[in-house]
């Protein structure tokens, strides 16, 4: 008798979270049932997959030989299910797409508008996620395409460039750096400062630039949202660091002045990725072309 989808999705969960809990969790189950429906899929393979442990699971040669076969299949059956849901609908496939927040903010919107209206058959589904949680969502089968700031590994993933983007300083008019053309980094670093929490890419990107420079950085505000930091900026809490074409749509729509850092390690590229064993996907194929044709167009 061959394993059952949820047995395998919840050994895919298992071991790339090292733990039975964290996966029972992520798949609405209880432990007890999680545990039982391991034992079931080691029982049907007659070998153990997962050593537990109390510091969580580890896999074993043989779930390490399984692990690829499961994803895939489980590629597959998403897959099919997506686009036998969205004939039922009347469409001939569904997309599902995560994406950092840079580009939701920026150009991806407009970008998904023109597909949709040149591939109306074609459902897209968006969500916006960090980008260090997107590839391994794209390895788990959880999404089609993902778009995710270059630095991050991608190791397993196809990579193609969507956009590139600068990160820019956000500040009142009245302020005196709201004068200087050209901006460093090391000209904000005296100030305080409001940006994205820590998990964010461009401020690991920037805690690094700052001990380059030995120096370090006076954060008075983190929070989640671009446009949070626009409003701190705004109330006089400090200088924003934002990626630039953000804070041009944000910031100046509050009257603020943004000024795009020059250093070169200041521009990041947007990279999309989908996996490298991906099956023939028209659709998919469709919208990958469409948008890495886009960094072309805006030459």
């Amino acid at each position: 008798m061959l394993p059952d989808i949820d047995s395998l999705a919840l050994f895919v969960r298992a071991a790339e979270l090292r733990s039975l809990t964290k996966a029972a969790e992520a798949s609405h189950i209880g432990l007890a049932a999680a545990s039982r429906r391991m034992a079931l899929l080691e029982h049907r393979f007659k070998t153990t997959l997962l050593e537990r442990s109390s510091r969580g699971v580890e896999v074993t040669p043989a779930g390490a030989s399984l692990l690829p076969h499961a994803k895939a299949l489980l590629v597959e059956m998403n897959q099919m299910q997506a686009e036998m849901r969205d004939h039922a609908d009347g469409r001939k496939g569904a997309l599902r797409i995560l994406a950092n927040t840079s580009v939701m903010t920026e150009s991806l919107p407009d970008d998904l508008a023109a597909f949709g209206r040149a591939s109306p058959d074609v459902r897209l589904v968006v969500e916006e996620r960090w980008s260090r949680e997107i590839v391994p969502a794209l390895l788990a089968a959880e999404a089609d395409i993902g778009i995710v700031v270059e630095g991050i590994s991608t190791e397993g993933l196809d990579t193609f460039v969507y956009s590139t983007d600068r990160v820019a300083v956000v500040m009142k008019p009245d302020h005196p750096l709201a004068a200087v053309p050209q901006m460093k980094f090391t000209d904000v670093l005296d100030d305080e400062l409001i940006a994205l929490e820590g998990g964010s890419s461009m401020m690991r990107l920037l805690a690094e630039q700052a001990v380059i420079a030995e120096r370090t950085m006076q954060l008075r505000v983190q929070v989640r949202s671009f446009e949070a930091v626009c409003r701190m900026v705004d109330a006089d809490l400090g200088l924003g660091l934002l990626p630039y074409q953000a804070a041009n749509v944000l910031g100046k729509g509050l009257g603020l002045v943004v000024r795009p850092l020059t250093e070169e390690w200041a521009e990041r590229r947007m990279l999309l990725c989908v996996k490298k064993e991906r099956s023939g996907n028209t659709s998919l194929a469709k919208l990958l072309d469409f948008l890495s044709a886009r960094d072309r167009r805006a030459v």
